[in-house]
């Protein structure tokens, strides 16, 4: 099993986290359980291999191009054969620069991305299967989504501002700053969750909480740290607070999951 990371262009940089390959040879069966991230990806699956994800209460084959939308529970996954997958981890607010729907219609879904993209990214698919290097994936990733990008061009500035309303509820997400925040931007607090909503699939207390499981996930897999000092350091108000909203997210409690490490969580959160 191999993983990589890739940084995409710099004109992109603000909107898509990184790239990464994953390759894994044989057939042995693989089960895992894929958790909330706060990010929203897109999926190119070139090899031979089958994935396939729990929704709507049995297992589906996931398509060639995935769009996975804001995950908000556990979702278990299983795969056989062997695979190379190309993925581009989108910013949590930068997937609407791709997308014309409501963000929140993905959530909690892997969709075929060329219900909603056609053409263009099926011809992008193909030409990714042909490529004969990562560097020349790579930049076939770059030259699409940096056209997507310009094609998208008024919607820049309110993307900005989305990122920018993101951090500021990073630092402090308590109903207080999100009212300064609001007052900052020269918006309401009701058009402020809309906002976030719309280009998200979260709203700020959803992200927030995703936020603060996600560095918890992070601290765990560094095991440097005791439970008690991680559910304080991810900002959590005690240990059954962190308890309660990691179960939440995973099924486990973190004492059960830092036994048993997830390899596709641990390789996700970064």
């Amino acid at each position: 099993m191999e993983f990589q990371h890739f940084q995409p262009a710099q004109i992109l940089a603000p909107y898509i986290r990184h790239y990464y390959i994953f390759e894994s040879e044989g057939n042995a069966a693989y089960e895992d359980t894929v958790f909330p991230s706060g990010d929203m990806e897109v999926i190119f699956n070139l090899g031979d291999g089958i994935w396939e994800s729990f929704q709507e209460n049995s297992f589906h084959k996931n398509p060639a191009i995935e769009l996975w939308g804001q995950i908000t529970r556990p979702l278990p996954i299983r795969s056989s054969g062997a695979h190379l997958m190309l993925g581009v981890r989108f910013f949590t607010h930068a997937t609407s620069f791709l997308l014309d729907d409501e963000i929140g219609i993905f959530n909690d879904q892997v969709s075929d991305l060329t219900d909603v993209m056609g053409k263009d990214i099926r011809d992008l698919h193909g030409r990714l299967q042909e490529a004969n290097s990562a560097a020349a994936r790579i930049t076939l990733l770059d030259d699409f989504f940096t056209g997507k990008l310009m094609r998208a061009s008024r919607r820049q500035d309110r993307l900005d501002k989305i990122a920018r309303i993101l951090t500021s509820l990073t630092k402090d997400p308590s109903e207080n700053n999100i009212g300064r925040t609001a007052g900052t931007f020269g918006i309401t607090t009701r058009y402020l969750h809309k906002l976030v909503y719309q280009h998200t699939g979260l709203s700020p207390k959803s992200f927030d909480k995703i936020h603060r499981f996600k560095t918890s996930l992070k601290l765990i897999g560094e095991n440097k740290l005791p439970l008690t000092s991680i559910a304080y350091d991810a900002g959590y108000f005690d240990q059954s607070h962190f308890i309660r909203d990691f179960k939440s997210f995973t099924g486990l409690t973190p004492s059960a999951y830092l036994s048993n490490l997830s390899a596709v969580n641990q390789m996700l959160i970064n």
